[in-house]
């Protein structure tokens, strides 16, 4: 048993683990252009906020072998397009467009555009080696707040397969197995498309860890039942307040955390902080088809006509959450204060926040 990778980057080409397949079909599949790309991310083949930056970034570099001109200015308004187009893949995950604009930044220091090339290129690979490294300190802090906690609750996909390895709410489970340590993780099967049920219980399987799938509306039984002690959750982008938007379903667990007197934990690397933004009520949430609640299995399961709201996500007010864990360390509340003074001298584009 071992832990999944999502994303192979071998130096030539870029591979994902398509998501959609899983549990059932293990697959990979090439991506070649900035197109392929996109609906990889559009259709959920690759996600996970910083999975998506990852791919993302190799795709701008990918899409940069394309364009030939000798006109380095011609070459950034390519780019720029490009970024543009990616961008509009997935709108509530900020590391996607900390990704683009980050590539966007480096090529500033290029000469000629065949350096330009060379630096996208490299910059989508430094992304990725980051993640990887940034996901186990974030296991590491996590596994000292859960120290004398093994039974725990998550929700929807944080996991080794969302980022370059390991995870983030996910990340002490891979760490504790690795180590032998032992938890009882209860999965919510998490609406929309069960990314819980086909994902995160598939991931820990594969790393040996304990883990029960039950389904969203279970969960206050289940803390009650089962005694949970903890809950630890991902994060697609969260305010300079601390409100964090995640997978629909996250805000019930908070409510449920509070209610049960134990810590609700958010774990989530820098990058998913948007400083730019005072509270949650900036989030964009994205909405999907009202099939995904209608259907299963292409069969109607309400009647014709229904009305359907699907939001794929919420928010979860920063009063609720009892930490936020990142890779550089644990911040507590008051957040509007701690946030910024955590993240120090972290940039995003080119600017000190």
């Amino acid at each position: 048993m071992s832990i999944p990778l999502s994303i192979n980057w071998n130096g030539q080409q870029l591979t994902i683990l398509d998501q959609q397949k899983l549990p059932h079909l293990i697959e990979y599949v090439t991506l070649e252009t900035v197109e392929d790309i996109y609906e990889a991310i559009f259709s959920l083949k690759v996600r996970g906020a910083p999975a998506i930056g990852i791919t993302a970034a190799y795709g701008l570099a990918i899409g940069a072998q394309r364009h030939d001109t000798a006109s380095l200015e011609v070459f950034q308004q390519y780019i720029q397009k490009d970024a543009s187009y990616l961008n509009a893949s997935r709108p509530t995950a900020v590391n996607l467009g900390w990704a683009l604009n980050r590539l966007q930044d480096i090529i500033r220091e290029a000469t000629n555009v065949q350096q330009a090339k060379q630096l996208l290129l490299a910059e989508a690979i430094k992304i990725h080696e980051e993640d990887e490294a940034s996901c186990r300190r974030i296991g590491e802090h996590a596994l000292t707040l859960l120290e004398g906690r093994t039974k725990v609750m998550t929700i929807c996909n944080a996991g080794s397969i969302a980022t370059a390895k390991y995870g983030t709410a996910l990340a002490p489970f891979h760490l504790g197995s690795e180590r032998g340590r032992h938890f009882e993780v209860y999965a919510c099967e998490t609406r929309p498309v069960y990314q819980g049920a086909r994902l995160t219980v598939w991931e820990l399987q594969q790393s040996n860890v304990d883990v029960t799938l039950i389904t969203d509306s279970m969960a206050a039984h289940t803390i009650k039942a089962k005694g949970v002690e903890a809950i630890i959750v991902g994060a697609d982008r969260i305010a300079a307040n601390g409100d964090t938007a995640n997978k629909i379903g996250t805000f019930n667990l908070a409510l449920l955390a509070k209610a049960f007197d134990i810590p609700f934990y958010v774990a989530a690397p820098i990058s998913t902080f948007d400083l730019g933004i005072e509270d949650g009520t900036a989030i964009p949430i994205e909405e999907r088809n009202a099939e995904e609640i209608t259907h299963m299995n292409g069969q109607p399961i309400a009647p014709l006509g229904t009305k359907v709201f699907n939001p794929a996500f919420d928010v979860t007010p920063s009063h609720l959450i009892t930490a936020i864990i990142t890779e550089k360390g644990i911040i507590t509340a008051n957040y509007q204060k701690n946030i910024p003074e955590m993240l120090g001298a972290f940039t995003r584009k080119g600017e000190k926040i």
